[in-house]
């Protein structure tokens, strides 16, 4: 995966606006799925806007150091023409 923080944010912010699937460490040995936008980045988060058939919630934020440390995956899909 990226390498630093500044990486990370950098290789976002070409994927604002796309469609995405996460995994999060939900604690507990728990693993959630969600899939959605990425919405906004700021400098030291970044929003999704969730499916609002799959989750009860709109937004969720994480930060840049949730995906160096591996708490946040981050996959997104590729177009196909």
């Amino acid at each position: 995966m990226a390498k630093t923080l500044i990486e990370i944010k950098q290789g976002l912010e070409g994927h604002v606006g796309q469609r995405l699937t996460l995994k999060a460490n939900g604690g507990r040995r728990k693993t959630i799925e969600r899939t959605g936008v990425l919405a906004e980045m700021y400098p030291s988060v970044f929003i999704v806007e969730l499916d609002q058939e799959e989750n009860a919630f709109e937004r969720v934020s994480y930060s840049y150091a949730d995906v160096l440390t591996e708490t946040v995956e981050l996959n997104f899909p590729r177009l196909e023409s």
